[in-house]
């Protein structure tokens, strides 16, 4: 791993080096692909992927991982430990529980809930109007 200029450079799994910045508020990584409100808050330990956005006020918390090509809305919470899989969408005013999982693809409506420890498939939409119970949503890639 290399430092140059705040910035954290390092090779991945298959040999590309990754480049992330620190994010002003909250300090953590953000690919310089993505984009990142700067009324957001990532936590020092989260990282947010080549084309994913972050909405305002949205706070990603600590060991959080938004993934490629993921669109979060604003006034989002995303808890500790949590993975937004590759491609899902995460609409405004929802939450997601801390160590929850999400697969690809899923779309998670404005104002929705995920608790703590879910495990949501891919594909899966996630209402608006329910709250996403540990487990009920089948088994994330």
């Amino acid at each position: 791993m290399s430092k140059r200029k705040g910035r954290v450079e390092f090779e991945d799994d298959n040999g590309r080096t990754v480049r992330y910045d620190p994010h002003a508020k909250g300090g953590g990584l953000v690919s310089p692909d993505a984009r990142v409100s700067a009324d957001a808050t990532i936590a020092r330990t989260a990282y947010v992927e080549a084309g994913a956005t972050v909405g305002d006020r949205t706070r990603v918390d600590e060991w959080s991982w938004i993934d490629r090509d993921v669109a979060v809305g604003a006034d989002v919470v995303v808890g500790s430990h949590v993975h937004v899989g590759r491609g899902s969408r995460v609409r405004d005013r929802a939450h997601i529980g801390s160590r929850a999982r999400l697969g690809a693809a899923v779309v998670v409506e404005h104002g929705a809930h995920i608790e703590e420890d879910s495990v949501v498939g891919d594909g899966t939409v996630v209402p608006s109007r329910r709250s996403a119970g540990r487990g009920d949503q089948g088994l994330a890639a």
